[in-house]
């Protein structure tokens, strides 16, 4: 059995004498005239004309039989038969490709359509050329391969060989696209907000730093999708925008978290987060129905049906009753001693009240198979949030949660400068104490605030809503994961 390298050896070999030939390998274009998967459709009208047709794609496939060469022609997801003859070609031009064409060589096939005795759709060549050589083989055993990270690694081979992975890739660009179109119709206006920031905010979580050389200055990448930047625009006096972008957080990476991906926030102002869940609602059912076709799924074994009524979850209820601890009346110590007790693990470094309460969280959504919303959320969790006009110590901020995992998130957003500015000022201290997910103190963004924001509600969900909807870890339904170099 031939090594890769000998293999590789053998194609450039060909690749010469392709060119010595006076053909070239790589031309920059093709005459095609049809797509396969046109032809496809309409192969009884066209074969019976009689006409010819120029298609182009990869040879997937290469079966000689005598005098006569069938291929497996692909081009996307469309794939037909090619049969190549000596007795239309000539021995010369026969030979001539029998030599120099591979498996995985993209090729331009001139010919005549017709259905062979088994009644093949097949194009039967007057004519061929190459395209694009390709001097690696294909591998024969792709589709189903066991490993993960090999098949990541290698995404174009992924696709090519696993109609899932395409499928997948489409659905994902229908699932952004779709809520863009539901956004864009209720009146909200796409914007571009800065993804290089002198000061992180939007989230708790820990940034990307790098350094801006023409200025001089060290630069965070963003953890959010310009939520302060959009509340702003609030500011300046627009009253509806949304954002979908990449975001990205310095943080671990498992089956549902990952450091670069895609997000969308909107911002509604004089909107509060009543309104928000309504139209979080209305959106989610639009945008799993167009891109699934379906309001039903299986996701992490529950049972998911976003056409019955949503519930809405009290977040003291629930973490009363599922971790036994009433966080509105613990100390910090005792909440330690209950994720000790439930064997919750959780970081040391820069543990605090604020932290002791999100892994206890944590725990508790594992049980929660939704879908619904989350609310009355403490404040300490809640940085950017409005307070409850009734109860200070809980926030006017929502979360969506599905399957035993937080789906999106929003609030009333906090809009006085006054309140915000403290707020600030006590997750300052956090990081200062080494919470490296605490949030940063922006004056600036204070100072617009003290020019005046109306009210508003923001949400933003990430792409792990779309990995939920497919069931799949979220680093598989990337179109091209990070991966650690070999």
């Amino acid at each position: 059995m031939p090594t890769i390298d000998e293999l590789k050896a053998t194609r450039l070999k060909k690749l010469k004498s392709l060119e010595k030939a006076g053909f070239l390998a790589y031309p920059s274009e093709t005459k095609r005239t049809h797509l396969i998967s046109k032809v496809l459709d309409d192969f009884s009208k066209l074969s019976k004309s009689k006409k010819t047709v120029v298609l182009a794609g990869r040879i997937m496939a290469q079966r000689g039989h005598g005098g006569a060469t069938f291929l497996d022609i692909k081009e996307g997801t469309a794939k037909i038969q090619a049969l190549i003859k000596e007795d239309k070609l000539g021995e010369k031009g026969y030979k001539f490709f029998v030599d120099h064409f591979d498996v995985g060589d993209f090729i331009e096939i001139k010919g005549i359509l017709l259905k062979t005795a088994k009644g093949e759709r097949t194009i039967e060549a007057i004519d061929y050329k190459m395209l694009a050589k390709s001097l690696v083989p294909l591998p024969e055993k792709w589709h189903g391969l066991l490993d993960t990270e090999e098949r990541l690694r290698k995404r174009y081979l992924d696709i090519l060989f696993n109609p899932e992975v395409s499928e997948m890739i489409k659905k994902r660009a229908v699932f952004w696209n779709s809520m863009r179109q539901f956004l864009m119709e209720k009146g909200f206006l796409e914007v571009e907000t800065p993804v290089l920031e002198t000061t992180t905010g939007g989230a708790d979580a820990k940034p990307f730093l790098t350094h801006h050389n023409a200025l001089d200055i060290d630069v965070y990448l963003r953890i959010s999708m310009g939520e302060l930047w959009q509340k702003r625009l609030m500011v300046a006096g627009f009253e509806k925008t949304f954002e979908i972008g990449r975001q990205f957080r310095n943080e671990g990476m498992d089956s549902e978290h990952l450091q670069d991906y895609t997000q969308m926030e909107f911002y509604w102002a004089y909107a509060g987060y009543k309104q928000g869940t309504e139209l979080v609602e209305e959106m989610y059912k639009y945008v799993a129905k167009k891109t699934f076709g379906t309001l039903k799924f299986k996701i992490k074994n529950f049972d998911i049906d976003f056409s019955k009524k949503w519930e809405i979850y009290d977040y003291r209820t629930t973490m009363n009753k599922y971790a036994k601890i009433d966080i509105f009346n613990s100390t910090l110590s005792e909440m330690e001693k209950q994720l000790q007790k439930l064997g919750i693990a959780y970081d040391k470094n820069g543990f605090n009240k604020t932290r002791a309460i999100d892994n206890l969280w944590k725990y508790c959504r594992k049980n929660i198979s939704g879908p619904g919303f989350l609310i009355n959320l403490p404040t300490e969790v809640s940085p950017l949030a409005k307070k409850d006009e009734k109860n200070h110590h809980i926030t006017q901020r929502f979360q969506v949660i599905l399957a035993g995992s937080e789906m999106g998130n929003g609030y009333s957003e906090l809009n006085d400068p006054i309140d915000q500015a403290e707020r600030f000022a006590q997750q300052q201290k956090l990081r200062e104490q080494g919470d490296q997910e605490a949030q940063m103190f922006d004056h600036d963004f204070v100072e617009a605030l003290e020019y005046g924001m109306p009210p508003t509600c923001g949400f933003g969900v990430s792409e792990r809503l779309f990995s939920f909807l497919m069931d799949k870890p979220a680093r598989e339904c990337q179109i091209f994961p990070l991966m650690r170099p070999k």
